[in-house]
């Protein structure tokens, strides 16, 4: 005879499947851009967890892309060959040495990595860089130097080979999700002058997401999303509600790009985007397919 315990765990299971079913089937067929990034990218417990939940995603017919960064993969490598890590408004700066090094770290280890680990999960991916069939076309990303700056073949602007993407061609990322493999893609792109740019993992996903139409981007963070000047959540959000957090300073530092990123994908035409603790287990599921959620959704 079954437990008490037992018949408690398999009600609970059943509530939760039910809660899920009209979101599976309001997604189903739709392409779901996810930013991976943060603690989910460095904690073993929450990298297994992470490949299962997208693995379960494409399972119930929902089309994943997992469009990641490594930003502390890079730091280790860096640190390793003697070479202090820089920053400028949060953006690495990249020399030529330091882009070798990031393709090397994104495009080899952490995107390698991810496939594995979802392969694992029994989905079938498939890694690739935004170079790759021109996934991702880019130009220097504009900065305003101080006059003391002096432009070198090693450091050509003060952030050096960081890239604002200027196009991005789909029809990789559809061939993939038709042949029913999930795109995993490391932030790289290439310029006009075929020179390699390392991108802002948040701003390529915005720019993958816009390009796709997404239905959602969700962006895993190492906060619980936008909170206000209590701490208390904030969640439905407009662009005036946006507006208003910015000018009156409770959307601030490093969460001012990140809503930069989600309005850019909501201009683009994607309908929403969902900033979410990639600390929480379980969190893209629990966003997608629960009424409370754990993040901070917005929309236009």
């Amino acid at each position: 005879m079954a437990s008490s315990t037992g018949k408690d765990s398999a009600s609970i299971t059943a509530e939760v499947l039910n809660e899920a079913l009209p979101y599976i089937q309001r997604f189903s067929g739709k392409i779901i851009v996810i930013k991976y990034g943060g603690n989910a990218m460095t904690d073993e417990h929450l990298q297994a967890s992470f490949a299962r939940n997208i693995a379960l995603m494409k399972q119930v017919g929902l089309n994943p892309v997992v469009v990641h960064g490594g930003g502390p993969q890079i730091a280790q490598m860096l640190e390793r060959v003697g070479k202090e890590s820089r920053f400028i408004d949060g953006l690495r700066v990249t020399d030529r040495e330091t882009m070798d090094i990031v393709e090397m770290v994104l495009g080899g280890q952490v995107n390698k990595s991810i496939v594995n680990r979802l392969n694992q999960a029994g989905s079938k991916a498939i890694g690739l860089t935004g170079k790759d069939s021109g996934l991702f076309t880019a130009e220097p990303m504009p900065y305003t130097a101080d006059a003391t700056f002096k432009p070198t073949d090693d450091l050509p602007t003060p952030l050096g080979f960081v890239g604002a993407i200027t196009a991005v061609d789909i029809s990789v990322i559809h061939a993939l999700i038709d042949a029913n493999f999930i795109p995993v893609i490391a932030p790289i792109a290439v310029g006009p002058e075929g020179m390699s740019y390392n991108i802002n993992a948040d701003l390529a996903a915005s720019c993958v997401a816009g390009a796709l139409k997404a239905t959602r981007l969700l962006l895993l963070t190492n906060t619980q999303g936008i909170l206000d000047k209590q701490g208390k959540l904030l969640t439905g959000l407009g662009f005036d509600d946006i507006d208003r957090l910015v000018a009156d300073g409770t959307i601030a530092g490093g969460m001012l790009p990140k809503v930069s990123c989600a309005t850019d994908a909501i201009k683009q035409g994607v309908r929403v985007v969902q900033i979410i603790d990639g600390r929480v287990e379980h969190a893209v599921l629990l966003e997608l397919f629960t009424d409370q959620g754990v993040g901070t959704l917005i929309r236009e």
